[in-house]
């Protein structure tokens, strides 16, 4: 069954080019176009596409107000098309903190290196986007300390075929909390390995952001390791990202730079469209952030650069987190790191906007623990201790 979709857009020339794009695969349909919010608001309850592609910016009601009404309505995967700009950047945040589940750019010469690469990279994000319309997707339950934005109460959560129980503020920038609460998502009965670790590292593309929020917003300020994020994002977006994470979570959250001696309860963001790794020339465990101009390496940042690096500088002494993303970036990487002893985890199906990182973990059996996202806090919590 083809994939139907909804393009909105108030470019006359941008809905006709990915109409274009789309129709050429034949397993998406384009059912309809729209040309602001308000429009694909009422088309969107009319007709039930399996998949929206969403603009940002419009005349009569912009994307994130559209998000924000089809996800309380009508429940649908959202694509953001967005600029690379800093405003575009946040206005991004904004939509998937909405709701939205996944973005592009909108020029195709910045999404992948040829103009049928980029093709191929919207069809497929599409389809994978398509195949969660019919599954139940959870979003993460957050503590209420991160989620609720400082400016208004944050509305009841709206139990969806698609979404579960969904914080108003998943992504919303406000002041730094240091509470000394801990809440967990739900009771686990998750017994810890005994292991001891000298690094957490944790790799996520699609469904990445509100993910790792949920993740980081739990952990206390007192966490022991230190910790690596890598996530598929743009250039223009990992500085906006680690700002925001950093001002709702305890521990400190800072986007990666060339020299950062890692330190515990800080977690360091790969910066988008660079690899980052470990000096291996340095005495002490120190970052090297760098422009990878090898075509064989697609991702940059590539969770199986750090995840390799990771293995060389600290050993078997890693825990490895894979989340929510499609493709297999990590898997290679995360071989490296069972070569060396260390622990991988794996996000389940259900809890993933896509399984297809985590999967290309679990079904090499490179895994030592599949779990849902909302336990990944909690059980790291356990598994790692505090300082």
């Amino acid at each position: 069954m083809a994939v139907k979709v909804l393009i909105v857009d108030d470019s006359s020339f941008f809905r006709r080019r990915v109409s274009e794009i789309l129709a050429a695969d034949g397993d998406i349909e384009v059912i309809d176009t729209a040309v602001n919010g308000a429009d694909a608001v009422t088309k969107a309850a009319a007709l039930r596409p399996d998949v929206i592609t969403m603009d940002v910016e419009m005349p009569v009601m912009d994307g994130i107000s559209a998000v924000k009404q089809i996800m309380a309505k009508t429940p649908t995967p959202i694509l953001m098309f967005s600029s690379l700009t800093r405003e575009g950047a946040s206005a991004t945040l904004d939509a998937l903190d909405a709701g939205a589940l996944d973005f592009l750019p909108k020029k195709f010469e910045d999404i992948a290196r040829n103009n049928d690469e980029a093709v191929a990279v919207l069809q497929r994000k599409v389809k994978e986007l398509g195949r969660r319309r019919l599954m139940r997707w959870h979003r993460p339950t957050m503590p209420a300390s991160a989620s609720a934005s400082a400016s208004a109460p944050a509305p009841a959560p709206v139990p969806t075929a698609l979404s579960g129980a969904r914080p108003a503020s998943v992504l919303t920038s406000q002041p730094k909390v240091h509470s000394e609460v801990s809440p967990g998502p739900r009771p686990a009965s998750y017994r810890a390995s005994g292991k001891s670790y000298r690094l957490v590292v944790i790799g996520t593309s699609t469904g990445g952001p509100v993910a790792l929020q949920s993740i980081l917003t739990q952990l206390p300020r007192d966490f022991a390791l230190p910790i690596l994020l890598v996530q598929h994002m743009p250039s223009a977006f990992t500085p906006a990202f680690a700002q925001r994470l950093n001002n709702l979570c305890k521990i400190e959250v800072k986007e990666a730079e060339q020299g950062d001696i890692l330190k515990p309860g800080t977690a360091y963001l790969a910066p988008g469209g660079q690899q980052m790794m470990f000096d291996p020339r340095a005495t002490l465990p120190k970052l090297k952030v760098f422009t990878d101009d090898n075509p064989r390496i697609t991702y940059k940042p590539s969770v199986d650069v750090t995840f390799a690096s990771s293995a060389k500088q600290f050993g078997g002494d890693v825990l490895a987190i894979v989340l929510t993303g499609m493709g297999a970036d990590g898997r290679e990487g995360a071989r490296m790191l069972k070569q060396y002893g260390a622990r991988i985890w794996a996000q389940d199906e259900q809890s993933c906007v896509v399984y297809g990182m985590p999967q290309a973990i679990v079904s090499p059996g490179l895994h030592d623990h599949q779990l849902a996202l909302d336990d990944v806090a909690s059980h790291l919590i356990k598994e790692v201790g505090r300082g």
